[in-house]
Formats: C-alpha cells, sequence, structure tokens
C-alpha cells in the first residue's frame, strides 16, 4: 500500500505542476538519511516523499490526528504527533528511532512556512537528530515562483550528502556549538539551492574571470 500510495502521489504532481527533479543521485542508496528542505506549502511532505528514496517518516501536528481517518492514513505513511510549541524532546527520540527502523526522515528546519520563497536561519533539531543517529543529512530545495497553482513550475532540488562527524561529535549528548556549525552548513546548502549564489559572489567569481 505504502508504495501504491507513493507512486499516485508522485503521478498527482506530474499532472497538476510542472515537475522537474534534480540531484537524485545524490541520495545515499542503502540507508536511511535525514532530508533538510525548505518550506513553502502545505504540499512541501508529499512532494518531497513522492521522490524521496525508500520509506520515511515526518512529523505532524498533533491537531491533524484528532480526525481518526486522516491520523490512520498519514500514520501509515510515516508520520508521527509533535506538540508544537510545548518542549516535545521526545520527538527526538522517535525521529532517531523512525531512522534506525529503516524510514529516512524529513525535516523543516525553518520552523514555518516561508511567506517570501526566502530561505529562513533555521534551527538545530535536524543536526541533533543527525549527531544522535549518525546518519547524513541530504540538504533538499523545493523552487517555483510566489503562488503554487496549477501547471506552476516546479523544481526540486537534491544536494550532496552531509556527515555529520565532519563537524560534530557523534553521540548521545553532542556540544552545542558544534551543532550549530552543523546546523549552518545545510542551511546554506538549502539557501544555496533554491536561491543560487549570493549577489556579491557572482560578481567576485565575473570579475575574477575577466581578469
Amino acid at each position: 500500500m505504502y508504495y501504491i500510495v507513493k507512486f499516485l502521489v508522485r503521478l498527482y504532481f506530474r499532472v497538476m505542476y510542472k515537475m522537474t527533479i534534480e540531484g537524485r543521485e545524490n541520495i545515499p542508496k542503502d540507508t536511511t538519511v535525514i532530508y533538510a528542505c525548505n518550506h513553502r506549502s502545505n504540499a512541501d511532505p508529499p512532494m518531497l516523499g513522492a521522490w524521496a528514496k525508500g520509506k520515511f517518516a515526518f512529523m505532524a501536528k498533533e491537531e491533524l490526528f484528532r480526525n481518526k481517518l486522516f491520523a490512520w492514513l498519514i500514520r501509515s505513511l510515516g508520520a508521527f504527533p509533535v506538540a508544537r510549541g510545548k518542549g516535545d524532546t521526545g520527538v527526538i527520540d522517535t525521529s532517531v528511532d523512525r531512522l534506525d527502523s529503516g524510514r529516512s526522515l524529513m525535516i523543516f528546519p525553518e520552523g514555518t512556512r516561508s511567506k517570501d520563497g526566502k530561505v529562513g536561519r533555521g534551527h538545530t533539531g535536524a543536526a541533533l537528530i543527525s549527531a544522535r543517529s549518525g546518519k547524513q543529512i541530504v540538504p533538499s530545495g523545493i523552487c517555483y515562483g510566489e503562488k503554487l497553482k496549477f501547471r506552476t513550475p516546479i523544481t526540486l532540488k537534491f544536494g550532496a550528502p552531509i556527515d555529520p562527524a565532519e563537524y560534530c561529535e557523534v553521540c548521545d549528548e553532542p556540544n552545542p556549538r558544534q551543532l550549530v556549525k552543523l546546523k549552518n552548513r545545510y542551511m546554506a546548502d538549502i539557501k544555496f539551492l533554491v536561491e543560487g549564489e549570493p549577489e556579491e559572489q557572482t560578481e567576485t567569481k565575473e570579475n575574477e574571470s575577466n581578469e
């Protein structure tokens, strides 16, 4: 059932939008990973999951589980509830358990949807889960114009995986400062996927090529 639903979701997005997928070859094979992605709309989780490799899990606000039928559906697709704004520390343990059980994890580190399409600063949750599990982070970017509507061109990008061991000690209680460095790395990669190089860097490269 899982892969049938995944196929139908992918078909839906192909029909509704002009989908382009880039960098899927960057996703490591035969292991679970953490997809850290920018957040534009409620369509992001199923869109990202449709092209993620293997099975996946994702956090969903607890209010979505009040309807029993809908709760069953999203649970079957890998969702688990999180109480936003209540310091739900158990979500970290649940995330690590999901990764260990064979499901990759989707995280939107900005914590909220972007209103202008720009990538925000992000949080260290993905870094903490990565450091505790030892799983690589795959920065991902969903790119389109101002509004999402029928046949909108959308590009879904997957960047090169990031090994947490290069930035922090992989353990149950990683160093907070090291987690920030890891967070800064994947947020920079997401920003690059979505927005491209900063103008000043592009101008510098053009000047160097003209010298």
